[in-house]
This record gives structure tokens, sequence and C-alpha cells, in this order.
């Protein structure tokens, strides 16, 4: 009968204290290694997150120059329609009052009157129009709670 294979035994210098010794230092060079690969990883998290601030004021931008030009073109077109009606209802005015200068004048003031109105309310829509990057702030701010792993803030809004 042949003998049973003998079962290998673990030689003292294949134990895993050992083997992270025969990499290089022990733990000591582990723990270097998890601060090095911890400071790469921050460097990459705050090169996403600086192009992650980058992409969201380029899209905010983009959404405000095609806004710009919609009011643009509709204020010009606005503008030509406005002057044309507004000449004929000086026109209708005056031949009422039996005095066009008039009539002129009272439809100029009153139109003066609405636009200041119009801007009064469109100044109040600039204003709370942000292009602030606030995902990007929001995250940055979290960041070192995640790192900690105490992040209580799921990402959802």
């Amino acid at each position: 009968m042949s003998e049973p294979a003998p079962t290998p035994t673990p030689s003292p210098s294949r134990t895993p204290a050992s083997a992270s010794k025969a990499r290089g230092g022990g733990e000591d060079h582990n723990i270097v290694d998890l601060v090095g690969r911890l400071t790469q990883q921050g460097a990459h998290l705050a090169r996403e997150e600086v192009s992650l601030m980058q992409a969201e004021v380029r899209e905010s931008a983009t959404e405000v120059k095609a806004v710009v030009g919609a009011m643009a073109a509709a204020a010009v077109f606005g503008i030509a329609g406005l002057g044309v009606f507004l000449m004929g209802i000086s026109y209708y005015v005056g031949a009422a009052l039996e005095d066009v200068p008039l009539g002129t004048t009272l439809v100029g003031v009153v139109t003066l009157v609405i636009g200041l109105i119009l801007y009064a309310g469109a100044r109040k829509k600039v204003r709370s129009t942000s292009i602030r990057p606030d995902r990007s702030i929001d995250t940055i701010t979290d960041t070192p709670a995640a790192v900690t792993g105490n992040l209580h803030n799921s990402g959802a809004r």
C-alpha cells in the first residue's frame, strides 16, 4: 500500500506577520502605504470636485446665455410691435381729444409707467437668481464627514 501524502505544515517564514515584513518593513510600511493612498485619493477627490464645479458653472452660464438670447429676440420684435401699436393708440386718443400731440403724450406717459412696473418685477427676479454651484459646495462641505464615516446626508434633495 502506498503511504498517504504528508500534509504540508506551514513554515515559520510564511506567517502573515513575516509576509508583511518580507514585503519591506512590517507594519510601518503598511501605514505609510495607507497614508500615501489616502493622500492620493484625497487629491483625486479634490480634482474631481473642482471639475464638477467647473461643469456646473459652465452649465449655468450656458443656460443664462440661452435665456438672454431668447429674451433679446423677443424684446426686438416686441418693441417693434409695441411701437406700431402705440402709434395707433396715440392717433385714436388724439382724435378723440381733438388734440393729437396731447393724446400722444398721454399714451407715452402710460407706457412709461407700465415699463417701470415691469422693470421692477424683472429686477426682483434677477436678484433671486443664483449661479452658485450649490451641489458642489454641499459635497465639499460633507467631504470631511464622509472621510470619517459620519455622513448623515444621503445627497438627495
